[in-house]
């Protein structure tokens, strides 16, 4: 029996299924007589389940990274949120509502509330709320959960849907992959499953109900097709396939310590993304020659407090000691849109990804981002620093940031506190009028970098996370990719050059065009580093450009696409 659904990461296994079935928890409408009782049950609860989470929280540091951690930092205040627990304690002292009852209406309500948003990313953490609120009634009710750490056999896991808390709990030694009724690549559980490199399928519906304990599944996660009892010819053609699968891995290893040039000896840069200093272990893992973008924000939204001047140095040292003979980019704090502070107030907006938000937040609020940049500028003694400001939009947002720098340069030099001349200064190019004046920029920067998830939303006037226009997420459009020319061409008229940090730096379609174009550094997940320098390594500079050059003269997305791949065949 076939199962489709959606391939959400990367590989092929065949073992037995093991169900991961929720125990049923029995929620009644039982009025009570004793609220104090119902009261320190809640209370209780809520600390078991906090104490949970932060364990939880270590597991998946240590397995993952801090990024991933950050998801638990999330449920955590979704335990201790104040607003759900004022509501629940107000339903049983004034309506004797159960303990149990007035937890699961409140947190449903809220859920509720997430799903119905028009918004891919908000209706993902509907499952979020209710990961956090099955365990704490879990507690409530004294009933055990599931637990995945009991898991000691190679399985591939089968369950309606996989919280966040049971994805990181998963032992790569044993499960070798899983498969849900729900879900989709956006969902944390399929994030997680990349990151731990272990194939998955989600949204398939029925798959719970179709199979049982100890059956065999064939899982191709490149595919989104699980097969259920194989035959025997089948189970050899996906061995066979696997280990076309591994071969392929192997040799992307082989490029670990090469250098990423083409064929005709065309040398480009591939970086790595990261949001925090626990992820250089993977960076340095996957032979990334640089770091082409520092998340900072993580640094804040992982805070209870705006983190201080020297817990920043600290952070951005580690970075730069690890890179001592690459550059690392630094991008200034990006805070809104998406991206909130609990402990920053921000008004409410219409349009926040067009809002008060990246540089445009930091040049208001001045103190704050002079704790940043001296702490970067007191880092810059440690390595090949780069700092990049985001969401510029004009030049006297970018004239106004380095003028605030200069300051924070002459207050350093006062207080006889140390810092490199030799540091650099760029802007992501993200917005189409920087785009478009690029050649006036390049005059006045070190580098440019092109974001291009927002530069793809902005030119659209498409919200990425629209699942209605999610049709006009193009990268491959050739009206996307005059604009990338445009930038790339007016760096290198000016001396300086131009690196991508957005998503498509590390796209396999992108990727020779964006090489044909002259784009200096690649910046991606590290993962993507060693395919895309396999990639390279088997094409030719001066082909590509005859590619890049062909691609923004046609029309259309699909028809750029059509003619990569024919042009890679053709290799």
């Amino acid at each position: 029996m076939n199962i489709k659904g959606i391939a959400a990461s990367d590989g092929i296994s065949i073992a037995k299924v093991y169900k991961l079935e929720s125990i049923a928890l029995h929620v009644t409408n039982d009025l009570v007589t004793d609220a104090n009782s119902e009261l320190e049950k809640l209370k209780s609860a809520m600390e078991v389940s906090s104490q949970e989470l932060g364990k939880i929280r270590e597991i998946t540091l240590v397995n993952l990274d801090e990024e991933h951690a950050m998801i638990f930092d999330a449920h955590i205040q979704i335990v201790n949120d104040p607003e759900i627990a004022d509501q629940v304690k107000d339903m049983i002292e004034r309506e004797n509502h159960n303990a149990a009852y007035a937890f699961q209406t409140v947190t449903e309500t809220f859920a509720t509330i997430f799903e119905s948003m028009d918004n891919d990313y908000m209706r993902e953490r509907a499952a979020d709320v209710r990961d956090v609120a099955r365990r704490v009634i879990s507690h409530i009710l004294n009933v055990p959960i599931s637990d995945p750490t009991l898991i000691d056999q190679e399985v591939i896991v089968v369950a309606d849907d996989l919280t966040p808390s049971d994805t990181a709990q998963l032992n790569k030694k044993f499960v070798k992959g899983f498969i849900t009724n729900v879900g989709g690549r956006t969902s944390h559980s399929a994030i997680m499953a990349r990151s731990l490199e272990i194939p998955a399928i989600v949204g398939t519906k029925n798959v719970l109900d179709i199979v049982k304990n100890d059956d065999v599944m064939i899982l191709d996660g490149l595919a989104g097709i699980a097969i259920v009892n194989p035959t025997d010819a089948e189970i050899t053609l996906y061995q066979e396939k696997h280990e076309k699968f591994l071969a392929k891995k192997a040799l992307f290893q082989k490029f670990k310590n090469e250098k990423s040039i083409t064929l005709d000896h065309h040398i480009v840069e591939l970086a790595a993304n990261i949001g925090s200093p626990d992820d250089m272990a993977k960076v340095l893992d996957n032979g990334a020659e640089g770091i082409g973008l520092y998340r900072t924000e993580f640094l804040y939204m992982n805070n209870d407090n705006f983190p201080t001047e020297d817990e920043q140095y600290i952070a951005y040292k580690m970075v730069l000691e690890d890179m001592p003979k690459h550059k690392v980019v630094i991008r200034t704090l990006d805070i809104g849109g998406d991206k909130e502070l609990k402990y920053l107030e921000m008004d409410h907006e219409m349009n926040p990804f067009l809002g008060h938000r990246a540089l445009r937040l930091c040049l208001t609020n001045v103190p704050l981002f002079k704790t940043q940049l001296r702490a970067l500028l007191r880092a810059s003694v440690h390595g090949n620093l780069h700092i990049m400001f985001p969401m510029v939009a004009t030049l006297d947002e970018l004239r106004d940031a380095k003028a605030i720098l200069k300051e924070c340069e002459k207050e350093l030099t006062a207080e006889k506190k140390a810092f490199s001349t030799t540091y650099k200064v760029g802007i992501m190019v993200e917005i189409p009028a920087v785009a478009i004046l690029a050649d006036q920029f390049a005059k006045e920067v070190d580098f440019f970098s092109i974001g291009t998830n927002d530069l793809i939303q902005y030119s659209f006037a498409a919200d990425r996370m629209n699942q209605k226009v999610s049709y006009l997420y193009q990268p491959y459009n050739p009206s996307l990719l005059r604009l990338i020319k445009m930038v790339i061409e007016a760096s290198h008229d000016a001396g300086i050059w131009t690196g991508m940090c957005g998503e498509m730096a590390g796209d396999q379609i992108a990727a020779p065009i964006l090489l044909g174009l002259g784009l200096d550094e690649f910046s991606m997940s590290a993962s993507s580093i060693l395919q895309t320098r396999e990639l390279f390594s088997k094409i030719s500079y001066n082909d590509m450009k005859e590619l890049a050059n062909k691609a923004i003269s046609l029309g259309t997305n699909q028809e750029v696409i059509d003619l990569v791949q024919q042009t890679l065949k053709g290799e």
